[in-house]
C-alpha cells in the first residue's frame, strides 16, 4: 500500500478512540505459584491492551490482544481464564489463537494444537473483538491452569527488556527521553566490537552485503556497472523463496545468501558485514492493493501458516551458529500495520484487523527474530506521502508501540524503523520547507502538499522517531530511509527556486519530487536513483539503505499470469486516470513492466540515467 490518505477522505476513515488502548502489566516481579499435582510449578505474566471505539454514546466495541508469558515450568495444555469487571463487557465469538468461551463475566481460553505447549520463558498471543456497555474497564487478574498470574502493576505493559538475552541494557524505555527532545545520531560503535555483539547501528562500520544475483543483472545493462556492488535487499516474498530453487526456477535461497554472506565477510578483512532481509509474507499481504498481494490469506488458515511455514523457517536458518558473526537486518512487514490505520474501509484490511493477523504475524516475527542475537528488527513506517498528516502519524506511532509492548521483550524487540521502503519520496526538497509561505499562503495549502506535515522524508523519518521516543521507545531507536529510487535527478530537476506568487505553481515549478501525484507508487517515470547507501547520514537515521533493488518491478502494467499470488493494480497501468487517493491523476507508471519482483530492464535505465547525486 503506498497511496496517498488524502486530508479529507481517506484519512477520516480512522476510527475515532482506535488506539486509546487499556493496558495491564503483571509479573514484573513474579512470585512462583503453587505446585501441581505434577510437581509442575506454574506462574504467569499477561500483557493485555484494548482498541476501543464508540458506536453510540455508552456504547461501543474493542478489539483486545493478549500475551501470555510461561515464567514458571513448561506447560503442556492450557486454560485461561479471567472476569469482566462489568456485565456489559462481552466477547464476540470465536476470537482468535484460543478457543475462546464466556460465562456471565466469566472468560475462558483453551489452547489449539499448534500453541498447547509453552516452554518455560515462552509466550504466546491471543485476542478477541468484543463489545462494552456503560465503560470497559481492564479485567483485574487473570489465571493460568487454575494458578493466578501474580506481579505487580507496571507502567511498560511488557517484560522488562532485559529479560531478553539479546536485548541491550541501553534499550530500556525508562531511557527515553521527553517528547520535545530533537533527534539525535546513534551511538557510534567501533568496528572492533567482537563478532556476533549485537550493537546499536548495525552498519556502523560494517560493509554491505552484494547480492550475486541482483549484482549480475545490474551488470548486464549499459552503465550498470556502476553501481553493481552496492548493497541491496533480499526479498522473501513468499515461503518457496526461503528455499534455493523451490520456486521451480534457479534463484537463491536464504541459506544461499547467509553462505554467501559469509564468504564475503571473510574477504573483507576485520570490517563486520550487513545483509538485510525482508521479511514480506503476512496473511492479507497489502490489504489495499493487489500488485504486492502475497499468498496466504487469513480466512484459510494464513496465520498459522505464516508463523509456522514462514517465520519459523527463516528463524531456524538465521540462528545457525555458522552465521553468527554476520549482522542480519531484518525489514519486518512492509505496507502492513499503517493500513491499520488508513485503510479500514478495505475489505482485507479491515479483516487484518479485526482478527489481529498483522499485529499478532509482526509481533510473533519480532519475538522469533529479535531472541537471535545478530538479527536487527526494522519496522515499517510508511512514508510522508501516507503518514505525514497528525492524524495518521500519531495513531500509528500508538499502534506501533502498543504491537511492541505486546512482544516478549517489550520496546526491545524493535532496534527501529524504516521509511519510503519501495517508494519514490524525495530524501530532501531543496528550494522550500512546510514553513514556506507564497504571497503569504503556506505551501501547506497547495494540492501537491495538501495540508501534509512534510514536504519530504528526512523531516518526516526524525519527526516519527521523536514521536516513537515520546511513545516509549528508547532514545537508541535508529531510523533508516529507503533512497533506492529517490533521486529524481536528471533534466526535469529543478535548479532553482520558483519565482511564482501562485502557491500551486511555485509548488509545482520548486519540487525536486516530479510525480504527477505524492500518492503514485507503482513504476514511477522520472525516477532515478537516490543516496547510496551509508551510515549514520542524518540525526536520528541509522542509514541510508536500498531495500528495493533498482530494477525489481512494482507491479505489472497489465494483468499477467503468475503462481505468485500478485495481481494487477491499476495503479501500475500508464493508461489508468486514478481514484480519490491521487485525487484522480494519471499514475505517472512507466509501460510494459512485468510482475512485481521481476526485473525490468527500461526502468533500471531510468534510474541510472535520473540518479541524482549523478554517477560518476
Amino acid at each position: 500500500m503506498r497511496f496517498t490518505p488524502r486530508s479529507g477522505a481517506a484519512r477520516s476513515l480512522v476510527r475515532r478512540g482506535l488506539v486509546a488502548a487499556s493496558v495491564l502489566a503483571l509479573g514484573s516481579t513474579m512470585a512462583v505459584a503453587a505446585a501441581t499435582s505434577a510437581s509442575a510449578a506454574v506462574a504467569c505474566s499477561v500483557t493485555y491492551s484494548t482498541n476501543e471505539w464508540t458506536s453510540s454514546p455508552g456504547n461501543g466495541g474493542f478489539t483486545a490482544n493478549l500475551t501470555i508469558t510461561n515464567v514458571g515450568d513448561a506447560v503442556d495444555g492450557w486454560t485461561f481464564a479471567f472476569m469482566f469487571p462489568n456485565s456489559g463487557q462481552k466477547v464476540t465469538l470465536p476470537g482468535w489463537s484460543a478457543n475462546w468461551s464466556q460465562s456471565g463475566s466469566k472468560v475462558t481460553a483453551t489452547n489449539l494444537d499448534w500453541n498447547k505447549t509453552l516452554a518455560s520463558g515462552a509466550s504466546t498471543s491471543i485476542g478477541f473483538n468484543g463489545t462494552w456497555s456503560g465503560s470497559n474497564p481492564t479485567p483485574p487478574s487473570f489465571s493460568l491452569n487454575g494458578v493466578t498470574c501474580n506481579g505487580t502493576s507496571s507502567p511498560s505493559p511488557s517484560a522488562s527488556p532485559s529479560s531478553s538475552p539479546s536485548a541491550s541494557p541501553s534499550a530500556s524505555p525508562s531511557a527515553s527521553p521527553s517528547p520535545s527532545s530533537s533527534p539525535s545520531p546513534s551511538p557510534s560503535t567501533s568496528p572492533s566490537s567482537p563478532p556476533g555483539t549485537h550493537v546499536d547501528n548495525p552498519y556502523d562500520g560494517a560493509d554491505g552485503y552484494v547480492n550475486p544475483d541482483w549484482s549480475a543483472k545490474a551488470a548486464s545493462e549499459p552503465g550498470g556497472s556502476k553501481v553493481a556492488k552496492t548493497s541491496t535487499a533480499i526479498w522473501l516474498d513468499r515461503i518457496a523463496a526461503i528455499t534455493s530453487g523451490s520456486a521451480g526456477d534457479n534463484h537463491m535461497g536464504l541459506r544461499d545468501h547467509l553462505d554467501e554472506a559469509v564468504r564475503q565477510d571473510a574477504a573483507n578483512g576485520s570490517k563486520p558485514l550487513t545483509i538485510e532481509v525482508v521479511i514480506y509474507n503476512l496473511p492479507n499481504r497489502d490489504c489495499s492493493a493487489l500488485a504486492s498481494n502475497g499468498e496466504l490469506l487469513i480466512a484459510q488458515n494464513g496465520l498459522n501458516r505464516y508463523k509456522t511455514e514462514y517465520i519459523d523457517p527463516i528463524a531456524a536458518i538465521m540462528a545457525d551458529p555458522k552465521y553468527a558473526n554476520l549482522r542480519i537486518v531484518s525489514i519486518v512487514e512492509i505496507d502492513s500495520l499503517p493500513n491499520l490505520v488508513t485503510n479500514l474501509n478495505v475489505a482485507k484490511c479491515s479483516e487484518a484487523k479485526s482478527t489481529g493477523a498483522y499485529v499478532q504475524g509482526v509481533q510473533y516475527a519480532l519475538n522469533k527474530l529479535h531472541a537471535i542475537r545478530n538479527v536487527y528488527t526494522y519496522v515499517d513506517a510508511g512514508h510522508h506521502g501516507w503518514l505525514g498528516w497528525d492524524t495518521n502519524l500519531g495513531p500509528s506511532a500508538d499502534l506501533f508501540a502498543e504491537t511492541a509492548r505486546g512482544t516478549t521483550a517489550g520496546y526491545a524487540s524493535v532496534d527501529g524503523f524504516i521509511t519510503n521502503t519501495a517508494n519514490y519520496s524525495a530524501l530532501t526538497e531543496p528550494y522550500f520547507t512546510i514553513d514556506t509561505k507564497v504571497n503569504g499562503t503556506t505551501v501547506r495549502q497547495s494540492r501537491w502538499v495538501d495540508w501534509n506535515q512534510y514536504v519530504d522524508e528526512l523531516t518526516y523519518a526524525q519527526a516519527f522517531r521523536n514521536t516513537l521516543i515520546s511513545k516509549g521507545f528508547p532514545s537508541t531507536i535508529g531510523m533508516l530511509i529507503d533512497t533506492s529510487r529517490n533521486g529524481w535527478g536528471g533534466t526535469a530537476r529543478p535548479s532553482k527556486v520558483s519565482t511564482s506568487t501562485d502557491v500551486n505553481t511555485f509548488v509545482n515549478e520548486s519540487r525536486v519530487d516530479r510525480r504527477i501525484h505524492a500518492g503514485n507508487w507503482c513504476n514511477q517515470s522520472g525516477a532515478g536513483l537516490g543516496e547510496r547507501p551509508k551510515a549514520n547520514p542524518a540525526p536520528g537515521l541509522d542509514a541510508y539503505v536500498w531495500i528495493k533493488p533498482p530494477g525489481e518491478s512494482d507491479g505489472s502494467s497489465s494483468a499477467i499470469p503468475n503462481d505468485e499470488g500478485k495481481g494487477f493494480d491499476r495503479m501500475c497501468d500508464p493508461t489508468y486516470t486514478g481514484n480519490e487517493r491521487n485525487g484522480n491523476s494519471m499514475t505517472g507508471a512507466l509501460a510494459n513492466a512485468p510482475v512485481s519482483g521481476h526485473w525490468f530492464s527500461a526502468q533500471f535505465q531510468e534510474l541510472l540515467k535520473n540518479a541524482y547525486p549523478p554517477l560518476s
